[in-house]
């Protein structure tokens, strides 16, 4: 019997899995104990563990918690260094590509959603047209004088879904989609839609989502927010800070980074800025599981209903039974 177009292009795809969900829900450790059952590699999708570093803040996966499981795109790039979807997309590529030579299994874990998407079904974020350099210049000067509240505002009227999609700290990102919306006249959310769409993966990939009950995982962030400064993500800070890095670089965004900046900037107290990062914690967990209800083909996984995270692989195995490599 002679196969159809997609059972053969399904046949020659290299396999994949992502584990992906909120900030807090426990993917490192999900990832690590699939690697080890389905002899994989991780591949980071993480926009902040790549720097050297920022360890306590990221959350950064430890040597023991690799537990000899390799990891990439993990503590490779200074903290100036400039880190976006289209580096992410040709590294993870990349990454991906050593890891399927040597007869392994590529699970990518991560956060970051619009990095996933990038690399799942190779998407064009948007092409670099020549930049509106004076229309960047005033945004940026309008963030320094009114906040980056104000430009972000901008955004809301026209194009909402990057609205609630893009953080208000995320100030180039803001930007791109506000001049793009100028240079095309649509939303930059339409066009990566669109991109998605019609695009078909060149992976064979299971998707999986962890999630949790909303309450049980605001709780377990707030905790991670306390151990963390436990653990001395203040030192973590002011150390970078010692070293020049501007406040505007990528790195210095991140949630818990920069909330204590303005502690040491004597912009809030030291309890306001905590307060502040499980606030921003909890809000970006949020927004990952928003983009995780928009995503298609992600089997869901609710770690408070399976009791145990491979439990939930297991089930999906018993009733599709066309995980990679099986467990």
């Amino acid at each position: 019997m002679e196969m159809s177009h997609t059972e053969h292009d399904n046949m020659i795809k290299p396999r994949l899995v992502v584990i992906a969900g909120p900030t807090g829900v426990g993917k490192t450790k999900a990832s690590v104990r699939l690697a080890k059952k389905l002899g994989g590699e991780v591949v980071s999708a993480d926009s902040m563990q790549i720097y050297k570093g920022m360890d306590i803040g990221t959350a950064k996966v430890t040597k023991e918690e690799m537990d000899g499981v390799p990891h990439h795109l993990i503590d490779i790039l200074e903290p100036w260094e400039n880190y976006d979807v289209t580096r992410f997309k040709a590294m993870a590529g990349e990454a991906v590509k050593g890891i399927l030579e040597r007869g392994h299994l590529p699970i990518v874990c991560g956060g970051t959603g619009f990095y996933i998407q990038a690399l799942l079904y190779d998407i064009d974020f948007g092409a670099e047209e020549g930049p509106d350099i004076r229309l960047r210049k005033e945004l940026t000067e309008l963030a320094e004088r009114k906040g980056r509240d104000r430009v972000h505002e901008l955004l809301k009227e026209i194009d909402p879904v990057s609205y609630e999609k893009i953080p208000a700290n995320n100030l180039k990102r803001v930007i791109r989609a506000i001049e793009y919306h100028k240079l095309h006249g649509e939303p930059i959310s339409a066009h990566n839609e669109r991109e998605r769409e019609k695009r078909e993966s060149p992976y064979d990939f299971r998707f999986f989502a962890l999630t949790d009950d909303r309450a049980k995982l605001y709780e377990r962030i707030d905790r991670r927010v306390d151990r963390m400064m436990e653990q001395g993500l203040l030192s973590e800070v002011k150390g970078l800070m010692e070293l020049g890095i501007p406040e505007d670089c990528t790195s210095m965004q991140a949630i818990g980074y920069r909330e204590l900046i303005r502690y040491l900037k004597g912009e809030l107290s030291l309890s306001e800025a905590v307060e502040e990062i499980k606030k921003n914690s909890r809000h970006y967990a949020k927004r990952q599981l928003t983009w995780l209800r928009r995503e298609r083909d992600v089997t869901e996984i609710n770690i408070s209903e399976t009791g145990d995270v491979i439990d939930g692989f297991e089930k999906y195995l018993w009733q599709h039974g066309d995980i990679p490599g099986g467990i």
